[in-house]
């Protein structure tokens, strides 16, 4: 049942904060775990907030829902995170209403993400309604809303480019490998560590060169041989390292460590070799570049690599745009309809009213009244003058609170309002 205990007249808000103004450390201090979510919505609920979803990425962090004042929402996410209402003050933004809407519909698309086109961030919206809703915390405002995101995310997929191409950093390592080294299937590839961007890359390599000389190496050898089952891998020990980096054409660094874990000190080359930084920070020192034969590519450059297929998703803005501007049309147009049906409805009850006296008072003075005749003519004017006012409402120009509030004025009806 949905909970209209919030005095009105309360406000869809979206409060929150993302990497375009709040840095890693800001980011963290505003985000929620499970538990620090689950926390905000039972505090929403005991704050009589009629509906509310939050969300909380390494990029982002959101609260979208009713209240009176965008404050309800901001000092949620103070009270549940480790951030401050100064720090947010510094960084945030508050939408209301309209701009609201807008701004959950580029966010559900991937225009608002980091990498643009990134799709991760739909099922995260989805999981956090389902969140909401197991938490008696929506509305069918914000169940339709969610929904209409859902469906533009869908639909700008299907219907346009700006997923195309790869654009994370582990594919362009893939990319390069095939664009630079000659005979891949039988050239050896030695992968040291086990950090994420490091095991996609190894991944891709397993999928799309069918070599069977890929060697994996980690300080805890365990780490290495769960990977290694997974992706079918030679394991080999963390003091084996610098004769297996004699035996590579490639190597891929995706170690943890702080400091350079590779310099030219343990290479004691027979053969070229290339080597692909993809850790953070740096793990390969620039001294091995003084060593003949030694390729050093960071994840810097790959990263550029990755720009190019950015800039070419730009030119699919304007598609997913057209498709996001249809779709939130749409849901406003509902929106409109469902804050002045109720108002209608009244309007033709109270019509309906006016015409039973009159059918009532005509039928006693004539005495051949064709009631049939006359209920049919009167219930055609009423659906016409109806038409009028429902017209008005829903006009882009109308001011819908004021037309409502002059209606009911006018011909004295009081209406059940929707939240």
């Amino acid at each position: 049942m949905e909970n209209n205990t919030i005095s009105k007249p309360a406000s869809f808000y979206v409060v929150g904060l993302s990497y375009k103004k709040a840095d890693a450390e800001i980011r963290g201090k505003f985000s929620l775990d499970p538990e620090a979510k689950a926390n905000l919505l039972k505090q929403a609920k005991d704050n009589n907030i009629s509906s509310l979803l939050v969300t909380s990425t390494c990029n982002r962090t959101e609260i979208y829902g009713f209240a009176e004042h965008p404050f309800q929402l901001i000092k949620l996410l103070c009270d549940n995170s480790q951030g401050t209402v100064e720090d947010f003050q510094k960084v945030a933004y508050v939408h209301k209403n309209t701009e609201a809407i807008s701004h959950m519909f580029r966010v559900g698309t991937g225009l608002d993400s980091q990498i643009l086109g990134d799709f991760e961030i739909i099922s995260q919206l989805k999981n956090s309604f389902i969140e909401s809703k197991n938490a008696e915390l929506t509305n069918n405002y914000l169940e339709r809303l969610t929904n209409a995101v859902i469906q533009a995310s869908k639909r700008i997929k299907n219907e346009t480019e700006i997923s195309s191409g790869a654009t994370s950093v582990s594919f362009a390592a893939v990319r390069y490998i095939f664009n630079n080294v000659e005979d891949i299937p039988n050239k050896n590839i030695l992968l040291f560590g086990t950090g994420k961007i490091g095991r996609n890359t190894c991944e891709n390599l397993v999928k799309h060169t069918k070599n069977e000389h890929i060697t994996l190496i980690n300080r805890t050898k365990d780490k290495a041989e769960k990977i290694a089952g997974k992706f079918n891998l030679i394991v080999k020990d963390y003091a084996d390292l610098q004769l297996e980096i004699q035996k590579a054409d490639v190597l891929v660094v995706a170690t943890g460590a702080q400091n350079p874990t590779i310099d030219k000190a343990i290479l004691n080359l027979k053969k070229p070799l290339l080597i692909l930084d993809l850790s953070v920070p740096k793990n390969v020192h620039e001294n091995v570049q003084e060593l003949e034969g030694v390729t050093l590519v960071h994840m810097d450059h790959l990263s550029q690599m990755t720009d190019e297929t950015l800039e070419n998703r730009k030119k699919h803005i304007p598609a997913a745009e057209a498709i996001i501007e249809e779709i939130k049309d749409e849901f406003i147009s509902w929106t409109k309809a469902r804050k002045f049906a109720p108002t209608i409805h009244a309007l033709k009850e109270k019509l309906n009213t006016i015409k039973d006296k009159e059918l009532t008072a005509q039928r006693k003075k004539i005495s051949n009244f064709d009631e049939e005749q006359a209920e049919l003519i009167s219930n055609r004017i009423i659906q016409k003058i109806t038409n009028h006012f429902a017209n008005h409402l829903k006009d882009d120009n109308t001011m819908v609170d004021e037309s409502i509030q002059w209606i009911e004025k006018i011909f004295q009806i009081a209406t059940v309002k929707n939240d």
